[in-house]
């Protein structure tokens, strides 16, 4: 079964007020030259579907359930285990 990692982030056009307020603390802690911060979500999850049908599912998943699609921006990919955020 693919395991999926989903990245959720807020569109462009929505203020991130995280991702600001991330962005104005790194000079004060020595890191400059990092613009334009956006602090998102990441999801991971296996999903136990036929190849032909888990672009349909996932799609289905994000917009229905892990996202706002009003605000937010989605992007999922299938990933190994070398990849998992735990690993």
């Amino acid at each position: 079964m693919p395991r999926i990692a989903v990245d959720v982030l807020l569109k462009r056009e929505i203020l991130d007020p995280q991702g600001r307020a991330v962005e104005e603390a790194l000079p004060g802690l020595g890191y400059d030259g990092v613009s334009e911060v956006r602090v998102g979500k990441h999801l991971e999850l296996v999903v136990d579907a036929p190849d032909d049908e888990l672009a349909a599912r996932v799609d289905a998943m994000c917009e229905g359930f892990l996202t706002n699609p009003v605000i937010e921006s989605y992007r999922w990919r299938v990933i190994d285990d070398a990849e998992r955020a735990d690993a």
